[in-house]
């Protein structure tokens, strides 16, 4: 279905970051770069495809004669990524797209989405209220919501979200498998809502090797995910999440995401604005990818673990241990 949407689909690439590695202290460190993907971010995998797939199950629930003819209204909310994947599903299909934003969300990536075809409604407040707008949108237009998050935990368009990011893991498997590497023990990745975590989560189920750690990453401003690790449900977080990882501004986590997460029991850590810039040129100098502070969290979390003795102790990180990182996004263009 993707392919229909963009082509053939290449894998994004697996890239080892020796100097790093040597500079924390752990044995190897692998980035997997999504900064190449359409539309410059892993949630072209995510959104798209629910899109897609959702059209497509509401053409079948017509009659013959609509279905070729019709195509519903989508509706979602987004820090910016998950609007413009799902935008883009919808002009594919012939739909219209109304994408829900934050006041907080830069003109660059509004721009981004008005040009893929959708029309934008801005919310006031967080992204969470972006959120509460496009369920009332869709409720009373009737229109088709695509979310990357709900309260439901069985929610089959966010399982759609999460099907499509788990091209990722299934890509990992392989890449590791054909090159010949030891496979990680410890994966670090970044959390809005969740999505991606629990889909890289389940996706690499049984693959890691031992202690087989997966740490979870938000910036201290939007802690959501272990907010709700800790309640054991989604609650929202305070405050006004504001944070220079954008992506990752979310005040509450999606019900289908934590099931997974905590079925695996993965370890939930914050970092700061600090620790985030740092990491964009960290990541730059080391390797020259371009990223967000939004793509790098993974590695401001390694970086701040691995200074810290008691902490490298509680996630069993060694001098053999072998990471993995994410870097979800590309660097927006102005």
């Amino acid at each position: 279905m993707l392919a229909g949407v963009f082509g053939a689909l290449e894998p994004s690439p697996v890239l080892p970051i020796p100097s790093l590695a040597h500079r924390l202290g752990v044995g190897f460190i692998y980035a997997k770069v999504e900064t190449g993907r359409p539309l410059g971010s892993f949630k072209s995998l995510g959104g798209t495809f629910a899109a897609v797939a959702a059209i497509a199950r509401s053409r079948l629930s017509l009659p013959a004669a609509q279905a070729t003819a019709s195509a519903p209204h989508l509706v979602c909310a987004s820090d910016g990524n998950h609007g413009l994947a799902v935008a883009t599903g919808a002009r594919y299909a012939g739909a219209n797209c109304t994408v829900v934003l934050h006041s907080g969300v830069p003109e660059v990536r509004t721009r981004r989405i008005r040009d893929a075809g959708a029309v934008v409604r801005i919310a006031g407040g967080t992204y969470d209220d972006a959120v509460d707008l496009a369920r009332e949108l869709a409720a009373k237009n009737g229109y088709l919501l695509i979310p990357d998050t709900s309260l439901d935990p069985v929610d089959p368009v966010v399982a759609d979200v999460m099907a499509g990011y788990a091209v990722i893991s299934d890509e990992l498997r392989r890449q590791f498998s054909q090159d010949r590497i030891a496979t990680p023990t410890h994966v670090f990745v970044q959390a809005g809502v969740g999505g991606l975590a629990a889909a890289i989560t389940e996706g690499l189920r049984g693959w890691l090797s031992a202690p087989a750690r997966i740490i979870i990453v938000e910036p201290d401003q939007a802690p959501c995910v272990a907010l709700a690790m800790a309640a054991g449900r989604p609650v929202r977080a305070a405050g006004n999440l504001e944070t220079s990882a954008d992506m990752l501004s979310c005040g509450e986590a999606s019900a289908p995401a934590l099931k997974t997460l905590r079925e695996y029991g993965v370890t939930c850590m914050t970092v700061s604005e600090v620790e985030l810039a740092r990491s964009v040129r960290e990541l730059e100098e080391a390797c020259g990818v371009e990223t967000t502070s939004s793509g790098a969290a993974g590695l401001a979390a390694l970086a701040a673990a691995a200074g810290d003795s008691l902490r490298r102790q509680e996630l069993d990180l060694t001098g053999d241990s072998r990471i993995l990182l994410l870097v979800t996004e590309a660097r927006p263009t102005p």
